[in-house]
């Protein structure tokens, strides 16, 4: 009987050690090749964990068996976090698990260019396959601004130009809300750091002025100059005459070019024919154009002509402006 006992014993000693043995082996290697390139796993909300258990060893990153001891000896079944996870090879069952507990999942990115309308942002949205599109692709503005709750008259300039990072299936509107939000804490704590001398009333009036710069010119030494210059005619009483403006006025009616009969029409935003800032922001501004309006170059410059490479010649007087534009544009 004693012997029996002691074989029996031994016999699960030695089981148990190799069962232990398998186990760290399986633990500790990686089933994911560099054949197989990344291994893209989608886990979703809800989840049973049999079923995750099942997604892992269907396309091959672990050995379902051996992967829920691991999980069930840690009792973390029930914190795994949904999530797109991408899974590169030489990863093993540990490291894959510490990814799916800390929710390390897949992180893709959005640029919102400055200088962009609001409808060309939501188009760009809509372009991007990780985004999902919950807003109307064609609606009024009160419909957006009612849809995320934004209480503003204009999304136009409401939206700070930056890098958006994001998971896999987030919304139109969750991006364009962190856009909202980054332009408002931007905005407010740089308006306190103004040139209190300038003519400009409201932070609004900041971003107006602002997306005019930005359309104005992509030359980043440029920007504050032309601030300085617009700044000068708005206390000077003189229209600002600025095409980017009178351009947004048109709408779709744009087609690549103006014409005179353009610059005569009068619409809220033709600054040819009107006096002042036009009602809204005509673009949504990047941090340059903000800090370039916020703290403008003092200047003599009235006026200002494009060479035709991407920079300007700015006037002091009428008769030199009129001499730039025969020189670069006629």
């Amino acid at each position: 009987m004693r012997r029996l006992l002691s074989i029996l014993i031994i016999t699960c000693s030695l089981t148990a050690g190799w069962f232990w043995m398998a186990f760290q082996q399986s633990i500790h290697r990686s089933y994911i090749s560099e054949d197989m390139g990344a291994v893209i796993v989608k886990i979703d909300k809800g989840q049973h964990f049999k079923q995750i258990v099942t997604t892992l060893d269907t396309q091959g990153v672990v050995d379902g068996r051996w992967f829920t001891w691991l999980v069930r000896s840690k009792g973390v079944a029930n914190k795994i976090q949904a999530g797109e996870y991408s899974f590169s090879a030489g990863l093993t069952p540990v490291q894959i698990l510490n990814f799916l507990l800390k929710g390390k999942v897949n992180q893709y990115s959005f640029t919102l260019v400055e200088g962009q309308t609001f409808r060309e942002v939501l188009s760009a949205l809509h372009k991007n396959k990780a985004v999902k599109a919950t807003l109307p692709k064609y609606a009024t503005m009160q419909t957006y601004l009612e849809r995320l709750n934004i209480p503003e008259k204009h999304l136009e300039g409401l939206l700070l130009a930056d890098t958006y990072f994001f998971v896999n299936g987030s919304t139109d509107e969750e991006l364009i809300m962190r856009a909202y939000r980054s332009m408002q804490a931007y905005i407010n704590a740089a308006w306190l750091t103004r040139d209190k001398k300038e003519v400009l009333p409201s932070v609004y009036s900041a971003l107006i002025l602002a997306s005019i710069v930005e359309k104005e010119t992509a030359a980043i030494e440029e920007r504050a100059t032309i601030a300085g210059l617009f700044l000068a005619r708005l206390s000077k009483g003189m229209r600002l005459q600025t095409d980017p403006t009178v351009i947004y006025g048109m709408g779709e009616r744009y087609k690549g070019d103006i014409r005179y009969k353009d610059l005569r029409e009068d619409t809220p935003y033709n600054t040819y024919t009107r006096y002042g800032l036009p009602p809204t922001p005509i673009a949504m501004p990047g941090k340059d154009a903000i800090n370039a309006v916020l703290h403008p170059n003092k200047t003599s410059f009235l006026y200002f002509v494009s060479k035709g490479d991407g920079t300007h010649v700015f006037s002091k007087n009428l008769r030199q402006h009129n001499q730039a534009v025969n020189k670069y544009q006629r």
